[in-house]
């Protein structure tokens, strides 16, 4: 069973975020650099599916720069087998379409039984990559998984709906994203980090399709007002729960 695994290189979530001197980039001097938290559920999968057939093979996808690769190697670190980096400029400017499309054509190579990836990554939430890709390759998708069996060639999920559950099939090979719950990503061993680093990762350099996205301006949200205080002691309720209704209008 070959499975291809789809991740991206995003900015951590504690990373204080400071715009750029141009207004149209973020300073990468102290921006730290992780694995999209969803993607890693998706490693974590491909590796679960790898060690319970006992025998498979598992390539991580990447398009970015060449600061991508750590990220790749983390992902051979937890255990994948190897890599392709699809190299662009600006990858943080590609749109949706560019980048599935990128993709899919390595995919189509690489001809994989199974494809898996986040359910969105976390510095754009645009939640469409893989449906695109799905559509390219002409597979079915199987969005947000909280669970997955795989069975004679039939993968079954199971995801939250609105007040329930909806269980979904697909014959192989399909698109299957990952959702948080789905399992518990393992943290790279020190063996799983030096055998990493013998693995095998291509770089291949690539252009993409479309014009991308123009960033117009970066701003950062208003400042909150300053709170206030409206007094002391169990008078001050009223007058709190006045303002709270009038002015804040929350009530």
């Amino acid at each position: 069973m070959k499975i291809v695994v789809c991740v991206k290189q995003v900015p951590d979530t504690e990373t204080k975020v400071v715009i750029g001197g141009d207004g149209l980039s973020i300073d990468p001097g102290d921006v730290k650099y992780v694995m999209n938290p969803y993607d890693e559920y998706a490693v974590e999968e491909a590796l679960k599916l790898k060690e319970a057939a006992g025998a498979g093979e598992i390539i991580v996808l990447t398009l970015g720069g060449e600061e991508a690769q750590p990220v790749m190697r983390t992902a051979m670190a937890m255990g994948a087998d190897s890599g392709v980096l699809l190299k662009v400029e600006n990858a943080a400017l590609a749109d949706g379409f560019s980048v599935a499309k990128a993709l899919a054509e390595e995919i189509k190579v690489l001809e994989p039984d199974l494809v898996l990836a986040g359910k969105m990554a976390i510095d754009g939430y645009g939640h469409q990559v893989a449906t695109i890709l799905g559509e390219i390759l002409g597979m079915p998708v199987l969005p947000t998984a909280k669970s997955l069996e795989l069975l004679d060639g039939t993968a079954t999920v199971i995801r939250d709906i609105e007040g329930g559950k909806e269980t979904i099939t697909a014959q192989t090979p399909c698109v299957i994203t990952a959702e948080k719950g789905l399992n518990e990503p393992r943290y790279p061993a020190l063996k799983g980090i030096m055998q990493a680093k013998r693995k095998p990762l291509e770089i291949k350099e690539i252009s993409l399709a479309g014009e991308g996205i123009e960033i117009l301006e970066m701003s950062y949200p208003p400042k909150k007002p300053d709170g206030r205080i409206v007094g002391e002691g169990p008078e001050a309720a009223a007058e709190l729960v006045k303002l709270l209704r009038d002015e804040a209008q929350v009530l």
